[in-house]
């Protein structure tokens, strides 16, 4: 008994604390107590959750009749009211009817779904083309068609939001709404125009899924997909990676940021000026303090999901900090390691930054922590190990 009511207690206390977390609807995402479909704001969207319905009252219709016929069946014809087991042979109307009736049945299904499945695969007259890559654990953009070419970014996983997770989760009432979904640079598109989106992976299969945009594509390694939606309304639509990719599955977010042509045009400037600002010449020759200080802004965004702000690694994930590979002289092994990646993907290539960038968080890491090497890797041996 005591046992009995020390789990009561338990199980009252858990659902207290979890009450007490002052949780809202994530407008484009997951609301509390969700029971349905994500709202749709795309036609195809739209289209998945008529198919859905449609054919879940087909199956509800099919299940009440089957089962009403067969628990009147054993009821009237039970053996207690003096009823006895009948013997009779096959009847041919019996035998066609059950043959056409399922069979009508699933073109029923059939011809509304093959007409949704043929939409969403029309790719063609895209106003826009993204490719998307899937990595551990974080989506790359690039902007390969339409207004934008040329962009090109990582989107991760907010590091507040991580450290927060690591920590044991949001404390108290002050629970973010998009837990677990922010990252740092979302995917922007303009409203009310075609975007085709071209998946792809580095390291294992992921899955490139927005629910509110009737969009979800496999993204394999050494093989290229797409599907495309269209978006009809203005806003913040967010998804997860889909398919079970690793430790880090559930830190993959996807954040797809709807806006309007002006807006999408002043984005695209910004972003443009950007890019251009990271091109820094690969032939300066940087100091140790400024290289120091870019690179623990790009550890930040792209390294301290895995190996920690304190630089100590966990589980699989090697340590960076006393790292004898880090601590080495040949910059070119570290090198190596950061175009190229390791441990069959376990560490991805990061070769989608700069050479500045990674020049910087190389110097970063040899001159942070216990790692006090006085070494500097400047950008021109980057641009030389890429040739």
């Amino acid at each position: 008994m005591a046992r009995r009511a020390a789990m009561t207690l338990a199980f009252v206390a858990a659902w207290a604390s979890t009450a007490a977390y002052a949780v809202k609807d994530l407008p484009g995402g997951p609301a509390v107590n969700q029971l349905n479909l994500h709202p749709a704001v795309t036609k195809i969207a739209e289209g998945q959750h008529w198919l859905h319905w449609f054919i879940m009252i087909i199956c509800i219709v099919i299940f009440i009749a089957v089962f009403s016929v067969m628990f009147y069946s054993i009821w009237k014809h039970r053996k207690s009211v003096g009823h006895k087991a009948a013997n009779f042979h096959e009847s041919t109307l019996v035998e066609i009817a059950w043959t056409v009736v399922p069979f009508l049945i699933v073109i029923a299904m059939a011809l509304p779904a093959t007409k949704i499945l043929v939409a969403q695969k029309d790719t063609t007259s895209a106003d826009l083309t993204i490719k998307t890559t899937g990595m551990q654990w974080k989506w790359g953009y690039d902007y390969i068609k339409g207004e934008g070419e040329g962009i090109a970014f990582v989107s991760t996983l907010d590091n507040a939001q991580r450290e927060m997770s690591n920590n044991g989760g949001p404390k108290g009432v002050d629970v973010p709404d998009n837990y677990l979904l922010k990252v740092d640079n979302p995917m922007v598109v303009p409203v009310n125009k075609k975007v085709r989106i071209i998946t792809t992976a580095n390291d294992v299969i992921h899955a490139f899924a927005v629910n509110s945009l009737g969009i979800k594509q496999d993204a394999i390694p050494g093989f290229v997909r797409d599907t495309w939606f269209r978006a009809e309304k203005i806003g913040d639509y967010y998804g997860q990676c889909q398919e079970l990719c690793g430790k880090e599955h559930a830190y993959m977010p996807i954040h797809v940021k709807v806006v309007s042509a002006a807006d999408y045009t002043a984005w695209v400037a910004v972003k443009s000026k950007e890019a251009a600002a990271r091109l820094d010449d690969p032939a300066k020759v940087w100091t140790l303090v400024d290289l120091k200080a870019r690179g623990e802004k790009v550890y930040a965004a792209n390294c301290a999901a895995c190996h920690q702000a304190n630089g100590k690694g966990a589980g699989p994930i090697k340590p960076l900090d006393g790292s004898a590979i880090v601590l080495d002289a040949d910059h070119q092994k570290q090198i190596t390691i950061l175009l190229n990646g390791a441990v069959g993907g376990a560490m991805p290539s990061w070769k989608a930054l700069s050479d500045t960038d990674l020049a910087a968080v190389a110097t970063y890491t040899k001159n942070n922590w216990s790692n006090q090497t006085g070494q500097l890797v400047q950008p021109a041996e980057i641009l030389a190990a890429r040739k």
